[in-house]
């Protein structure tokens, strides 16, 4: 359902794992299919700017180039940049990781390809989540529903919205028909005016039909520049979910997502991640090759900066807001 960056066909990814098992053989293997997809017009050594189809291939993953003698990493700058695991390895994690519906925890991931830890295997999909946002990625238009629900902690709901000890989640999803097209998704800080205007103004194409609840937060979106539809939901006699169903319908499998393949276990400074990854499913759910979504991951993959250890820990990396 997201549109793709280029025109991609079945012959650039495997279609299913006996073919995954052909392809990916060895290390090498590997090595030239990142190389494929990273320098797709042929390779551009990074110190003369010389450009070559067939570059001498040097042990440690190094290409030599012709010109200027330079050797030049064909992992640095990705998400493999300065792994000691084999790229096979982590092929068949992404494998895994996009040929499961619902995603994988990190028990799983661990069980599956045979990663010699838990810890290590919870960071690989940390690793993974951050190439599952690509920056620029088209805005949400024509008419979008969006609103906010509480996650994680607990904590008892008090008076009108709010919440203690849980995290404020905003969703913005199309009208497609009678249910979702594409979907965003954050964590927020608060309900105000500000932090929600941001939200929509980060997410939604200006001109879009914006429909939302009558929360004061939402007032003025209309001089931002979208068609700003408001439903006083108490006044209807209708509950939330039947007059923003599509919204609502995307809260309502977030719920369900979370709480199956991770038991609720997310901790706030992760959870922006988490919804990366739900935002990647879901705006890719009618894909019917999942060779193709392997592809697009593997792709981003090659775009996303090598993220240490320690950042992911610390909820240092810079989030996105995107899917």
């Amino acid at each position: 359902m997201e549109e793709p960056r280029h025109p991609v066909s079945s012959i650039d990814y495997p279609g299913i794992f006996q073919d995954f098992d052909k392809w990916f053989s060895s290390e090498n293997a590997c090595l030239e299919y990142i190389a494929k997809l990273r320098w797709p017009e042929g390779f551009v050594c990074p110190g003369c700017g010389e450009k070559t189809d067939k570059p001498s291939l040097m042990g440690r993953g190094l290409y030599l180039c012709r010109k200027c003698k330079r050797q030049a990493s064909i992992t640095a700058g990705t998400l493999f940049h300065g792994s000691h695991k084999p790229l096979r390895t982590w092929f068949l994690a992404m494998w895994f990781v996009t040929s499961q519906k619902h995603g994988a925890s990190a028990l799983g991931l661990k069980r599956v390809i045979g990663l010699g830890s838990y810890n290590t295997a919870w960071n690989w999909l940390h690793k993974l989540r951050r190439a599952m946002v690509r920056p620029g990625r088209d805005q949400l238009t024509e008419e979008v529903e969006v609103d906010e629900k509480y996650v994680g902690g607990i904590g008892k709901k008090v008076r009108g919205r709010g919440a203690k000890k849980k995290a404020i989640v905003a969703i913005a999803a199309e009208v497609r028909g009678r249910g979702p097209g594409r979907i965003r998704m954050a964590k927020i800080p608060d309900l105000s005016a500000p932090t929600l205007r941001r939200f929509v103004r980060d997410n939604v194409q200006r001109g879009t039909v914006l429909r939302t609840d009558a929360w004061s937060g939402y007032n003025g979106i209309e001089a931002m520049g979208y068609n700003h539809i408001v439903t006083n939901i108490s006044d209807t006699g209708d509950p939330a979910h039947v007059i923003m169903p599509r919204v609502h319908r995307v809260a309502s499998l977030l719920d369900r997502w979370w709480l199956g393949i991770h038991q609720g276990a997310i901790r706030p400074s992760h959870l922006d991640y988490y919804l990366d990854e739900f935002t990647f499913r879901f705006n890719r759910r009618t894909s019917k090759a999942r060779g193709l979504l392997f592809y697009r991951l593997m792709e981003q993959a090659i775009d996303c900066n090598p993220v240490p250890r320690k950042m992911i820990i610390g909820g240092q990396t810079q989030h996105m807001v995107d899917g």
